[in-house]
């Protein structure tokens, strides 16, 4: 499941995942925060927190990702990534070289830390 985070600037998509993400969570949740977000910014920024309780993604969550990702490719600023998972942060930090912006991956102890850079001025 993906919950939308509250009070952060409106150039940026704050999410936490918890349980399984599916591709309805993509649908219903990110994706349009995403598009509402173009519409009034030429880039958004992205704080992705994945919290102890998630377990994993279904395939088509993950099918999701990739989609999102190449539809908006150049318009992607920055991306913290907020998980003691590590094969997501492995993962994260081997694809942030095809991605324009800057991606960071933080530990749950450097959360504050993540949302901070992620509201910060360019």
């Amino acid at each position: 499941m993906i919950e939308l985070l509250r009070g952060f600037p409106n150039n940026v998509v704050a999410i936490r995942a918890h349980g399984e993400v599916t591709k309805k969570d993509y649908d219903e949740v990110l994706i349009p925060a995403v598009e509402k977000t173009l519409k009034t910014h030429d880039k958004v920024r992205i704080l992705y927190e994945l919290g102890p309780e998630f377990d994993g993604y279904d395939a088509g969550a993950a099918w999701e990702d990739f989609k999102v990702g190449m539809e908006h490719f150049s318009r992607w600023e920055r991306i913290a990534v907020i998980t003691d998972v590590e094969w997501i942060g492995l993962a994260t930090r081997l694809f942030s070289v095809f991605l324009p912006g800057t991606i960071r991956v933080y530990p749950h102890a450097e959360a504050a830390k993540a949302r901070l850079w992620i509201t910060q001025a360019a």
